[in-house]
């Protein structure tokens, strides 16, 4: 890997020592023994929010649904309350802290939203938490603009929708004009009760009139057509999915939209796992997210891997694609992310075994396993335990 953080060149250890012959390196990192792979990619986090929901695990455990828990004054509503209180500092030092956890289980480019603000103001300060991140740390971020995460107390699906795309989004124009938030992406939770898919279309358009990608919520809890919507507006993503359609895994197929899985939520509240195997089949896209918020309280792509294989009947080999160049793609970095080659990123793990597949199978294990995460070409984590292991 070059200075300028790029992979100059992959191949047999012979060969790229005698191409290199000549050249001085600033490290260099014995691998004899271990396997390198590509930074994991998380392709779905809610890593900005104030306010723990450790509370809400017992009523889940219980039998409560997600649906009840949010009418009971929990859920996204709870979230949104904390962090509309919360100083943009507070905001940004447990984001910091998120995103190093992150990075310690091997995620090196992660997607982040905003939508616990659902007014223009904290949504705002989320975009700017975000922004901050992705200029002060070394790690890659995809920001997205979550606005339409659930309908504000007080307002209507119709009200809300007016609201942003009268005001937030003409605002975020402004910001991104003037340099101060670049957002990369338009995200919508599309289901029943929230938004439905008129109020999701209008919002998603307005989105991609401004230049954003479309990488949203859809089919969760109830068929809704979300992915039949996203395939016809040439959606990027679409995340969730556990009641989309036959018809709608054909047209994402056929639209080259990926499908984010997300295992750690239909673990947690126990829904009908994501349809992998016939995504697959059919010729679909599929990545990896680990959903982390506050209802799936995940830092651990490896877990999340784990977790696809067992309950969703991915291989080990379609999963770690599925949590790399295809996450990669979900968020229109595939060309400069997502694998090891020449003249893309220099972000790479190093893992303490002979066999890349101990990343899936330790569940759990990574602290152990994770030798070295490189991002840009630069050592970011080091592992001290992993050579007495």
């Amino acid at each position: 890997i070059s200075r300028d953080g790029l992979i100059k060149a992959v191949g047999q250890a012979d060969a790229i020592r005698s191409q290199f012959s000549g050249a001085s390196f600033d490290s260099v990192i014995d691998c004899s023994g271990k396997c390198i792979l590509p930074g994991l990619v998380d392709a779905h986090t809610h890593p900005v929010w104030a306010g723990d929901r450790v509370h809400e695990f017992a009523m889940k455990l219980a039998g409560a649904s997600y649906m009840e828990i949010h009418e009971a004054g929990g859920g996204i509503h709870f979230t949104v309350e904390h962090t509309r209180n919360a100083p943009e500092e507070e905001l940004f030092n447990t984001l910091r802290h998120r995103l190093e956890r992150m990075r310690l289980a091997g995620s090196t480019l992660v997607e982040c939203k905003s939508g616990y603000g659902l007014n223009l103001e904290t949504e705002l300060k989320m975009l700017r938490v975000i922004e901050r991140a992705k200029r002060s740390m070394d790690i890659g971020i995809s920001s997205t603009y979550c606005g339409a995460h659930s309908v504000p107390k007080g307002k209507t699906a119709t009200e809300a929708t007016d609201d942003i795309i009268n005001n937030h989004l003409p605002k975020l124009k402004e910001l991104k004009l003037s340099g101060e938030i670049d957002v990369d992406n338009i995200d919508v939770f599309c289901e029943k009760g929230v938004f439905d898919l008129d109020s999701t279309r209008r919002i998603l358009q307005a989105g991609k009139d401004m230049g954003l990608q479309i990488n949203f919520h859809g089919d969760e809890l109830h068929p809704m057509k979300s992915a039949e919507l996203g395939a016809e507006l040439g959606a990027q993503a679409i995340s969730h999915l556990e009641e989309v359609s036959d018809e709608g895994i054909n047209a994402m197929a056929r639209a080259k939209c990926a499908a984010v899985l997300l295992p750690t939520t239909a673990y947690m509240l126990r829904l009908k796992q994501p349809q992998a195997r016939k995504m697959l089949k059919e010729g679909v896209i599929v990545a990896l997210g680990s959903d982390f918020n506050p209802n799936a309280y995940c830092f651990s792509m490896p877990v999340v891997m784990h977790l696809a294989c067992v309950n969703m009947k991915m291989s080990m080999n379609e999963a770690l694609a599925a949590a790399t160049i295809n996450a990669a793609y979900a968020l229109g970095k595939s060309d400069t992310h997502g694998s090891i080659e020449a003249g893309k990123q220099g972000d790479v793990i190093v893992i303490n075994s002979t066999r890349w597949e101990h990343l899936i199978y330790q569940f759990g294990g990574h602290q152990a396993l994770i030798d070295y995460v490189i991002v840009k070409g630069k050592i970011v984590y080091r592992n001290e335990k992993c050579g007495i292991m």
